[in-house]
């Protein structure tokens, strides 16, 4: 087995602690489970700070240790969530590139509503770089942010109550203010896709995405190949409401045709994986 560098192992303990933890998620997910030493050997890490983000892992109910390493859960919870901050480092090459894919399929001139979440986040910054005229709305402070720095992009935020842990924001006035939009395009970010049902974790969420589907014309769907698996707690729409997906080429063929055979235009992008060798 090659030995890693002094540079790369240098580098690995410069990973911020969620970083490193998003590693052995996207490790844990690849392989089904790992051994304490594996994830070590992976990641350029000591084999106690391992265990520590092990531990952490399992007490926010992503991972299930198993002897001498860590397992995916049995059965996860439909209304578990990873922690914003841990959530913005997974598939990050993946959510990076499906952003930056979506960004291109928008129009000059166009009206955008951009969902909450990492990958629409990075949508948001690609098509701020692009330059393109857009008037935006969002429900997500952080995206506005990033769309507030662009000189051509008009940014309107649709308000509601902030959700806690978030800068995401739920209910009214902004299901109400959407309910008056007619908006072009919408980019909509998801926590499972589950067969052909869309799903998310919170009855707040699920509400006003399925507002913002409502006030789009065209809906494109932005997640990565992880978001394909059990349902969530609650249901936002099926795939017949879904005009394209933008995803990864992790993605089980399977369900890539399940979701041309609704009537959806499927791009896929590919990204090389993050875990170290």
């Amino acid at each position: 087995m090659r030995r890693q560098s002094a540079s790369t192992r240098e580098g690995r303990q410069d990973l911020l602690p969620v970083q490193r933890q998003a590693l052995i998620l996207d490790h844990v997910r690849q392989h089904g489970a790992a051994s304490i030493h594996d994830l070590a050997a992976a990641i350029g890490s000591s084999v106690s700070t391992i265990r520590r983000d092990l531990d952490r892992l399992e007490k926010r109910r992503a991972l299930a240790r198993a002897h001498g390493g860590a397992a995916l859960p049995a059965e996860p919870a439909a209304t578990f969530e990873p922690a914003p901050e841990l959530a913005e480092q997974l598939a990050r090459a993946e959510k990076r590139l499906i952003g930056a894919a979506a960004a291109d399929m928008l129009a000059p001139g166009e009206s955008v509503i951009f969902d909450s979440g990492s990958t629409v986040r990075w949508a948001a910054q690609a098509a701020m770089a692009r330059a393109i005229p857009l008037t935006a709305v969002t429900n997500d402070l952080g995206i506005a942010q990033v769309l507030a720095q662009s000189e051509t992009i008009r940014v309107i935020v649709s308000g509601g109550t902030v959700r806690h842990g978030s800068l995401s924001l739920t209910g009214d006035p902004g299901r109400d203010f959407l309910a008056g939009l007619h908006a072009d395009t919408l980019l909509l970010g998801t926590h499972t896709i589950s067969g052909t049902a869309i799903t998310d974790t919170s009855v707040e969420i699920a509400a006003m995405k399925r507002a913002m589907i409502r006030a789009a014309r065209r809906v494109i769907l932005l997640a990565d190949s992880t978001k394909f698996r059990l349902p969530a707690f609650c249901t936002i729409c099926d795939l017949d409401e879904i005009d394209a997906l933008v995803t990864d080429d992790g993605v089980d063929p399977g369900d890539l045709d399940a979701a041309r055979a609704r009537g959806v235009t499927v791009s896929l992008v590919s990204a090389p994986r993050e875990t170290p060798r």
